[in-house]
């Protein structure tokens, strides 16, 4: 630095000195009033404070008349939590805030939180003597400390009491228990000394839950999510499935209400009963940040409350059916395992095998094909005996293709010349639809079993993430109506393999003409349709596709069709001496064809 700049650089700190002592510092008076002033300022807004506080809660405790004692409080969180679940109360209220399942992940990998203070609230509304509404979220209450308790069959758990001291004895008491190991939590609601303050038949319990996404295809994740429920007359019922508003009023007592999703369930159950209901589901398509909207108004009966009688249970916890049967009053029907005789299948024959292979393998796609093996074992009679029918249709082929040329396009007459040519070799041709019949419930059994299969959820296999929802070998960079905008590599699997099927069949079949064109047709269409659908499902079909092949394969190997030509001669010389008792199966059906042409005929007649 030069002399020049040095001085330059003293004449600025002289002047900066100088305009900071004559312009910036203020007589000591000055400051003495300003400090005053800002003192005084913020008394009075301190005070302003506490004088609205003071004024929200006199006029939130005059507006809670006799509960006004519980009007003031501070809210704090406390937790019980065991081996599978966490559950966070609120002091203001009482209730359940957040629930954690310990053992599972969301879709982003995250500990599973089935619902926070910001996507659910429950709440409980009552009505006292001098008109007033009272809510359970309005008062506060203190927690005791979480207690160790022993209950039936020697289970230990925790217990919380929550209790909301009015004065002279009475208070509102809510306890929680949760037991070790449990997915299940006990209510006990309340009210002592109150006899003479709450008035109604009913109390409001109110739930709304705006469901999180916890599965990676949201489209499927809404499409399973709605309001279950069971009355303690007709049992399970539920809300219909829908992108639209749903609503329902359940007049009839309840046993209990769930939130049921996918995979998961939040339900209320009463240790009485409820006296009813009002049921509301609904989305916006356009939000993908929630799922659906559940909101639940269930009645409960006042004197239940009043007497001691008002306890419940909660469940938080998997759609597991080996859990949710144990609950009884049909909760395990909130695992959709299909209607009828396809719910039997899976409960008895389905699950039990699952369960078994689970056991010892915890490779998932493993124990798949080894649960094809095992239908398919189960199954192999009905499959040999379809593919005998079949090669008995398949020797009788040339004086099928005779009896068409013979009668020169005429339907009639050869579907009746048909049938007298079965009668006469002892062909039942139903005997080959039959076993494929029989095996139907089976095939439409898995299609409830492996989209509801917790126990597939995020279990991958080969290049399938997850099980439970469609694979993504490529993803497209737009959508195919119907199709979607991705290629699941499990579904083009069981679409060749059932072409593959296909076309093995019909090399035995008679089948000809358009129902041949169809055959080929419908493995196409159920590409499109199952191209969303859990991988596990494709794989069950691609494998058991391969299998019956390879079953099929083996039966021709021991299917001579030159002895099945023999017995089918043999019956034909045996039915030429045999004495009619009546008209047979293929004779009615000769004859009711004749009749159907000739009313077509009649009615061409009269319309010339």
């Amino acid at each position: 630095m030069d002399r020049n700049q040095a001085i330059g650089f003293g004449l600025i700190a002289v002047l900066l000195l100088a305009y900071s002592f004559f312009f910036s510092s203020p007589d000591p008076e000055q400051q003495a009033v300003v400090i005053q002033d800002t003192a005084k300022v913020e008394q009075l807004q301190q005070t302003a404070v506490v004088e609205d506080d003071s004024l929200v809660q006199a006029r939130r405790a005059s507006a809670l008349g006799a509960f006004g004692a519980a009007a003031t409080g501070e809210a704090n969180t406390v937790s019980v939590e065991n081996q599978n679940i966490q559950v966070t109360f609120n002091t203001k209220g009482g209730q359940v805030e957040e629930v954690l399942l310990k053992n599972y992940k969301s879709y982003l990998g995250d500990t599973l939180v089935l619902f926070d203070s910001e996507s659910s609230s429950t709440d409980l509304a009552f009505t006292t003597t001098d008109g007033k509404t009272v809510q359970l979220s309005d008062l506060y209450f203190t927690a005791t400390d979480v207690r160790e308790v022993q209950g039936e069959d020697n289970i230990s758990g925790k217990t919380i009491t929550f209790r909301a001291d009015l004065g002279k004895g009475q208070y509102i008491e809510q306890v929680y228990t949760l037991y070790d190991e449990n997915f299940m939590m006990g209510y006990k609601l309340n009210f002592e000394g109150l006899d003479n303050v709450v008035s109604g038949n009913t109390m409001t319990f109110t739930w709304s839950d705006r469901l999180k996404q916890l599965e990676h295809d949201l489209k499927q994740n809404r499409a399973k999510s709605t309001i279950n429920f069971a009355t303690t007359e007709d049992g399970y019922d539920y809300l219909s499935i829908s992108e639209e508003t749903e609503t329902m009023t359940v007049e009839e007592p309840l046993k209990w209400v769930a939130n049921k999703q996918n995979f998961f369930t939040a339900g209320i159950i009463a240790g009485n009963q409820f006296a009813g209901a009002k049921l509301e589901t609904s989305v916006d398509v356009a939000d993908t940040t929630v799922v659906k909207t559940l909101a639940s108004q269930i009645l409960i009966p006042t004197e239940d409350v009043l007497s001691g009688e008002g306890e419940f249970m909660f469940y938080f916890g998997p759609n597991d059916y080996n859990i949710l049967k144990e609950i009884g009053y049909d909760f395990d029907k909130n695992l959709d395992l299909g209607w009828g005789i396809f719910s039997y299948v899976n409960k008895w024959l389905i699950i039990p095998a699952f369960d078994f292979l689970e056991n010892y393998i915890t490779n998932y796609g493993i124990i798949i094909m080894l649960l094809v093996l095992y239908i398919k074992t189960i199954l192999f009679p009905l499959t040999y005996k379809s593919y005998v029918s079949m090669a008995k249709m398949k020797v009788l082929k040339p004086e099928i293709d005779a009896i068409k040329e013979r009668n020169e396009g005429d339907m009639q007459k050869t579907q009746m010349d048909t049938m007298k040519l079965y009668q006469e070799m002892g062909v039942n041709p139903m005997s080959g639809c039959i076993p494929m019949v029989l095996q139907i419930p089976i095939l439409f059994a898995m299609f409830n079993f492996f989209p509801n299969s917790i126990e597939l959820r995020q279990e991958s296999f080969l290049w399938a993430n997850d099980l439970s929802t469609y694979d993504v070998f490529a993803r497209l960079p737009f959508t195919i109506p119907f199709y979607g905008d991705h290629v699941s590599m499990f579904t083009l699997l069981m679409t060749a393999s059932t072409i593959l099927y296909t076309w093995s069949n019909n090399q035995v079949n008679t089948m000809q003409g358009p129902m041949k064109f169809y055959s080929y047709l419908m493995p196409v269409i159920f590409m499109f349709v199952l191209n969303s659908f859990p991988a596990g499902l494709s794989f069950y079909y691609f494998v058991s596709n391969i299998v019956t092949f390879g079953q099929q394969a083996a039966i021709r190997k021991f299917v001579d069709e030159g002895k099945v030509r023999a017995k089918l001669e043999e019956n034909k010389e045996k039915n030429k001496d045999k004495k009619k008792s009546g008209p047979s199966f293929a004779e009615r059906m000769q004859e009711a064809m004749r009749q159907s042409e000739e009313k077509k005929q009649l009615k061409r007649k009269a319309k010339k």
